[in-house]
């Protein structure tokens, strides 16, 4: 990382996001690393799922470890996204709607009470001892107010949602919408590109520019090449920042 790019907020920053990163996704990870550094965003924010989807526990694996461990060298930094990155069905209407259905059923931090959402924290922490974690990232930025109050307690520096990036020690929200695809299908996929190109114009004037990808974004050339050519221009005009440096910790 560059001497400029240490320094924290306020400026015009660029934060790059991967999120979903375990064992099940980390042989699409590394490409998108190695194109993300060819168009200057050369460190980004890895969201990490302790036990993705219940399948891949990874203190169970050493070599995702190892791996994990040569990433965080290299500069990029290591934040914890959930637990399961997984939520049990049920509830009313409006929490099926937003957790089933525009989620596909991952929003796992959504409505969890305080005493559930500590726990997978503090087990999360476990999972990942010996990493520098300073940020907790909800699956799909759903995270409800009970465990948003387990998070700050949990002594997680900072949060994000959609919409903004939350200071948990000073309680300062920086308003800045993530740009994200949605690759589910082709009529999401034309959407977002569309909605994409539109907010990241919207938004050029805004101290912070965030992007947010998904392994399965790079499953999808016109997707993956919108990506990158975004963080290429936002990359030449801002200095490229992880979650950690914009907070300041």
């Amino acid at each position: 990382m560059r001497e400029d790019q240490m320094k924290s907020g306020p400026g015009a920053s660029l934060a790059v996001s991967i999120h979903d990163v375990s064992p099940l996704t980390r042989e699409a990870v590394d490409p998108m690393l190695s194109d993300l550094r060819g168009v200057g965003a050369d460190t980004v924010s890895l969201f990490v799922v302790p036990d993705h989807h219940h399948r891949a526990p990874i203190g169970r694996d050493e070599g995702f470890l190892e791996w994990l461990r040569a990433r965080e060298g290299e500069g990029h930094e290591i934040v914890l996204h959930g637990f399961y990155h997984l939520r049990e069905s049920g509830g009313g209407l409006a929490t099926r709607l937003v957790t089933e259905h525009y989620t596909a059923g991952e929003g796992e931090f959504y409505d969890l009470d305080y005493d559930e959402a500590r726990r997978r924290l503090a087990r999360g922490r476990e999972s990942m001892s010996g990493f520098d974690l300073r940020g907790f990232i909800a699956p799909a930025w759903l995270l409800g107010r009970e465990a948003e109050r387990a998070v700050r307690d949990e002594g997680f520096a900072y949060t994000t949602r959609l919409g903004n990036v939350l200071d948990l020690r000073s309680g300062n929200r920086t308003d800045s919408q993530s740009l994200v695809y949605s690759v589910r299908s082709a009529w999401r996929r034309g959407c977002s590109l569309l909605w994409n190109s539109w907010l990241n114009s919207r938004l050029a004037r805004n101290p912070l520019a965030r992007l947010g990808l998904h392994p399965p974004d790079w499953q999808h050339e016109r997707i993956r090449e919108h990506a990158l050519r975004l963080a290429r221009e936002n990359a030449a005009a801002r200095r490229v920042v992880r979650y950690r440096d914009w907070v300041g910790v």
